[in-house]
């Protein structure tokens, strides 16, 4: 079985342009879409992240799920921001 990637203690999963921090288990999730990328040497680098803190209930219609949400300039500071949001949320039950 292949091992799942984690970050702070949290799964990572990608999908194309988004990427999700946390467990749909859980009560809240990371949804990070990469709007952007330039090339540096031959690797795509996410230069436009958007980040956003969504509820995983799915009783509650797409647009109602966001908590909150802010885009960042680099993969780097976006799952900084995600770190911080899913750790208060989840720590707020």
């Amino acid at each position: 079985m292949a091992k799942t990637l984690e970050y702070k203690g949290h799964p990572l999963q990608r999908k194309d342009n988004i990427i999700y921090y946390g467990s749909f288990a859980d009560k809240y999730i990371i949804q990070m879409q990469i709007l952007d990328t330039k090339k540096v040497k031959d690797l795509d680098v996410a230069t436009k992240v958007s980040v956003s803190l969504q509820l995983t209930d799915p009783s509650i219609r797409t647009r109602d799920k966001i908590v909150k949400k802010t885009e960042k300039d680099s993969l780097y500071s976006a799952i900084d921001v995600a770190a911080v949001w899913l750790e208060r949320s989840l720590a707020t039950r």
